[in-house]
């Protein structure tokens, strides 16, 4: 398993969904060598992990925006930034060393995308078995809808053609790597991401939230959204909708949580529009603080311009809140009892937003109803699903 993240040096859903992927895949009987750019201690013990490229790692701090690039603390307390570019090919360095030593070892070698796509291509001159990547999300999604970083896009397309199998985590990511680079429909697998209801952290003692209690407690409501704060995030939108919901229940709050390249800018936008009263920002959260942000909303709104899947929405309905997707994400093919937006209808985006700030009783529907769905859902579910396509491409390579 190739792979950039994990828990807890994650900068966003790929760490986890790669986590709780191997996790039940372990479960199964896999056994799983996960392969990171990096060298720390996770505390897992259902894989063993491996680093391309011996570091050493106390802490990871992202010198720009997600995957832009990389500030690493060292054990003995000396720091190093690191581009994106010179971590990627540290690890095709690393990996292909690794690979052509033990490469007997391996019955599939799976990618997780572009960062670790060189690395598995470079490997395929000397592996015999096959590669299968699993595409999280494509450049175009990143860059909202735009053509993004051509170098990038090269990347994917030539691991996404010598690839001998492609998992998606959604119909979508399926139909736009149809669409985007003309890859058979047949040589992709949709393997939609999923959530174990039962292992999410539990809800302990007082909110960390303090403020926004005590203005529930007067009639307020909350509105939350948690993730990066990027162009693909559509978050600008949501600002908007934000406008006319203040204009027509002025009780509603705002709680931004995540980090990102337009921090600065969301709150300059939210400030122009007049919201200062009715909205907050907090930085990129772990722990208790991120799941009483979930906890404390009394809608999660996520309204990305293009989302591969989003984990966090089932994580929201994981801690009791209803949710509003757009209709451009992977989540909204699974959860049925959820309200829907096209990401760039402010004006419906800002209805449905009021008519769960103003209907408590709708609100707790859905919140009830997609608890029940999440219940279903479980990461053994995709991990069936992958391991068919693992012993399917192992079967065809070794015939």
């Amino acid at each position: 398993m190739l792979g950039w993240e994990l828990p807890p040096y994650n900068s966003g859903g790929l760490g986890v969904a790669c986590y709780q992927l191997c996790k039940a895949l372990a479960k199964k009987g896999a056994d799983i060598e996960f392969i990171l750019p990096y060298e720390a201690d996770h505390g897992i013990d259902f894989m063993k992990i491996t680093s391309a490229y011996p570091q050493g790692v106390k802490a990871i701090v992202q010198a720009g925006g997600a995957y832009d690039s990389y500030l690493y603390v060292y054990e003995d307390g000396h720091t190093e930034k690191v581009s994106l570019y010179t971590q990627q090919e540290r690890y095709e360095r690393g990996v292909a060393s690794l690979v052509r030593e033990r490469g007997h070892e391996f019955d599939v070698i799976h990618a997780h995308d572009w960062l670790t796509f060189r690395a598995a291509l470079r490997t395929k001159e000397f592996a015999r078995c096959p590669i299968v990547v699993h595409v999280h999300t494509i450049e175009r999604d990143r860059a909202g809808g735009g053509m993004g970083n051509l170098l990038i896009r090269n990347i994917e397309e030539t691991g996404l053609l010598i690839a001998d199998r492609i998992v998606a985590i959604s119909q979508r990511t399926k139909d736009m790597i149809v669409e985007e680079y003309h890859i058979p429909a047949d040589k992709i697998e949709v393997v939609h991401n999923s959530i174990d209801a039962g292992e999410l952290p539990p809800l302990d003692g007082n909110n960390a939230y303090p403020y926004l209690e005590a203005m529930k407690k007067s009639g307020h409501r909350v509105v939350v959204n948690i993730g990066r704060l990027t162009l693909q995030k559509g978050l600008p939108n949501l600002l908007y909708a934000a406008k006319m919901v203040v204009e027509r229940f002025p009780k509603a709050m705002f709680l931004l949580v995540g980090s990102g390249e337009q921090y600065f800018e969301l709150i300059e936008l939210a400030a122009d529009l007049g919201l200062a009263k009715n909205i907050i920002f907090v930085s990129f959260q772990r722990g208790k603080r991120w799941r009483d942000a979930f906890a404390i909303g009394d809608l999660f709104v996520m309204p990305s311009i293009s989302e591969p899947f989003g984990l966090t929405a089932l994580e929201a309905v994981g801690y009791g809140t209803a949710t509003l997707l757009s209709k451009q994400s992977g989540a909204a093919e699974v959860l049925k009892n959820s309200l829907k937006v096209d990401f760039w209808d402010t004006r419906e985006m800002a209805n449905k937003i009021v008519a769960v700030m103003q209907n408590d009783g709708l609100r707790d529907t859905l919140k009830d109803n997609a608890y029940v769905e999440l219940e279903r859902m479980t990461w053994g579910d995709a991990a069936d699903k992958l391991l068919r396509v693992f012993e399917g491409e192992r079967s065809r390579v070794m015939a």
